[in-house]
């Protein structure tokens, strides 16, 4: 697909989901920066890539690199990313992009000033259904939006001795939450009813003021062990439910939890316009309910001969085979890629540094409505 050549930092779970996209994709992958030269060259060896970077100024340095996805804990995004902006490097970065929205102001402007494109994984905009839930919004097909509303739901951190570097404000930030899976679903509810939120209300929860931290070290979603621990007291919410005025009169609220048992990963949306409905979720991905008052209610199947125009082309398969979480890397990567191809006059489709700013100054109005207990405006 592309002339562009990638690097990755960070091989855990994210990672990996990045490499396969970019294999699928044809796009080449020079190598891979793990937190130590000994992890990145474990890393090269198990993933079959050509190189092992010893650190990120090596990586920086490489004239091989055009593009670097950044897969590493949060408090890390902000150095990496201005770094290889520096370099001339295009960057793919986990979310949030940085810890801070200044952070994240300086990076919308590094990007702009070294001439690079800057973009964020909310990748959760491209499942098909998720398009073209977007384009039937966009054609009127339920009348005026007024109400979004949905959840996004966990349970691997239910128990006490469930641990992960998110769970440390340090490395992950003030946020957990609403930061690790809220941000998905506002981008979504955003992006979807092309809406930006204008004032929040929120209400967020430690549920587990406690936990168990392992002595070792634990990949994410990986399960709890029997290894020695410590107790370390908690700040980081476990819970949050957040009252959502968008502009034009548009209601919404959002429940997200990391402690939900029998939820892994679902991420759920209904629309409610003023002619009909639309709903989704991540866990049953491939249908789309459509919801009306003088007809049948109907199910969509990911079809992409039943799918609008605009929508269709973010379908790889045909209808009766069923797509999911590791095609939204691929799909996202295929506009992110592309637009680098056609050059910067081109219109980014993809979330771009400005969206992961957006959100950020999401999460600091949301972090003060709780502690303030009142509506904050964005």
């Amino acid at each position: 697909m592309s002339q562009l050549q990638a690097a990755i930092i960070g091989a855990g779970f994210v990672g990996r989901a990045h490499i396969d996209a970019l294999r699928r994709l044809g796009v080449p992958v020079a190598g891979v920066l793990g937190s130590s030269p000994e992890r990145s060259e474990s890393s090269r060896s198990a993933l079959k890539l050509p190189r092992a970077y010893g650190s990120l100024d090596e990586l920086a340095g490489d004239s091989a690199v055009q593009v670097v996805h950044i897969c590493t804990p949060n408090y890390l995004h902000f150095e990496q990313a201005s770094t290889l902006l520096r370099a001339g490097k295009h960057v793919m970065c986990e979310k949030p992009v940085a810890m801070t929205t200044q952070e994240s102001a300086a990076l919308i402007t590094l990007a702009r000033e070294h001439g690079r494109v800057g973009g964020v994984c909310y990748n959760l905009r491209y499942y098909p259904l998720c398009q073209e839930a977007r384009a039937r919004v966009a054609s009127g097909a339920i009348g005026e939006p007024r109400l979004v509303h949905g959840n996004f739901l966990q349970d691997w951190l239910l128990y006490p001795t469930d641990w992960n570097w998110r769970l440390e404000t340090e490395l992950g930030g003030e946020l957990r939450a609403v930061s690790d899976i809220g941000t998905h679903w506002l981008d979504l509810a955003m992006w979807l009813t092309g809406r930006k939120i204008v004032e929040v209300c929120g209400d967020l929860a430690t549920t587990i003021p406690v936990r168990q931290r392992p002595r070792g070290r634990v990949e994410t979603f990986q399960a709890a062990t029997a290894a020695a621990s410590d107790p370390v007291k908690i700040s980081t919410d476990d819970y949050a439910s957040v009252l959502l005025r968008f502009a034009a009169n548009l209601r919404g609220v959002m429940t997200v939890s990391q402690v939900s048992a029998g939820h892994k990963a679902s991420l759920s949306f209904e629309i409610n316009g003023s002619e009909g409905s639309l709903a989704w979720n991540s866990e049953s991905p491939n249908q789309l309910w459509m919801g009306h008052r003088n007809q049948a209610n109907q199910e969509l199947p990911k079809d992409p001969s039943l799918m609008m125009p605009v929508a269709r082309g973010y379908s790889a398969y045909p209808g009766g085979h069923t797509e999911g979480y590791p095609d939204t890397f691929l799909q996202l990567f295929k506009d992110f890629y592309s637009h680098m191809e056609k050059g910067k006059d081109s219109h980014a489709e993809f979330p771009t540094f400005q969206t992961g700013h957006d959100e950020l100054v999401l999460c600091e109005a949301i972090a003060k409505s709780a502690r303030e207990r009142r509506w904050v405006g964005i």
